[in-house]
């Protein structure tokens, strides 16, 4: 069936090279299917066409010969005006998409017309206000938008400053760490140079700390004596007489 399909699809010409296996020949054979279908399809296409022309056709010869009988009409005896009626009569017809051309299905036509029309700039109307709205909202995600980057603009400048500070500080934190520990350095080699000389170690900077801290304690000791002291000076002096002068 394959080989058949394949010599009609060609013709007189050479059928090209394939390899012949099992997933060839059914995805061939898939093919020939859809073609068939697609051809049977065509044909009931062509088929209904033609039924519909004929249709058309004896519908046509019918009126002619009704307007030959009842009238006298007919195509050729119309003047060049009349077929130019005519012909606008039809095309509106189809243009309406009319059933006939009777003034009740050209009003009919026209009024479905009119109300898609009057529903079309209803929507349009709709869409335009909807359009105003979106353009408002746009405008203003724009402008605050805007003044999102100022503002972005402002703090990173900010920034700039603030990590300069930063920078500022840190090296100077760094230059008082590198004084402060060349500063016990040298107080270390000077106490040890002091030391090495016979120094007495009260006199040393710990020492001298630790008195200052001790007799700190005893001034605030001493503030409630000397408050209990002030109380005796207010007293009377007695004076007492010996018994040996009495």
């Amino acid at each position: 069936q394959v080989t058949l399909w394949l010599k009609k699809i060609y013709g007189n010409q050479p059928i090209p090279q394939y390899e012949v296996n099992a997933r060839t020949v059914d995805i061939l054979y898939e093919l020939v299917e859809c073609n068939e279908a697609r051809d049977r399809d065509v044909s009931l296409l062509i088929e209904d066409m033609k039924q519909k022309a004929a249709e058309y056709e004896a519908e046509a010869n019918y009126l002619q010969g009704l307007l030959a009988e009842s009238l006298d009409l007919s195509l050729s005896s119309l003047s060049s005006e009349g077929t130019s009626y005519l012909n606008v009569l039809v095309n509106s017809a189809m243009t309406l998409e009319t059933k006939d051309t009777s003034l009740a299905s050209f009003f009919c036509a026209i009024n479905d017309m009119t109300s898609e029309l009057y529903a079309t700039e209803s929507k349009n109307r709709e869409m335009e206000l909807e359009l105003t709205n979106i353009r408002k909202k746009l405008t203003a995600a724009l402008m605050l938008e805007k003044q999102l980057e100022g503002d972005l603009k402002k703090t990173e400048e900010r920034l700039e400053v603030e990590k300069a500070k930063a920078d500022s500080q840190s090296q100077n934190l760094k230059f008082l760490k590198d004084k402060s520990e060349d500063l016990k350095i040298r107080i270390k080699a000077a106490e040890e140079q002091l030391a090495a000389t016979g120094l007495n170690q009260s006199l040393t900077h710990e020492s001298l700390v630790s008195l200052s801290e001790q007799l700190a304690a005893l001034q605030e000791e001493i503030v409630p004596l000397k408050k209990k002291l002030e109380s005796y000076l207010d007293l009377t002096p007695v004076i007492i007489f010996s018994p040996v002068l009495l």
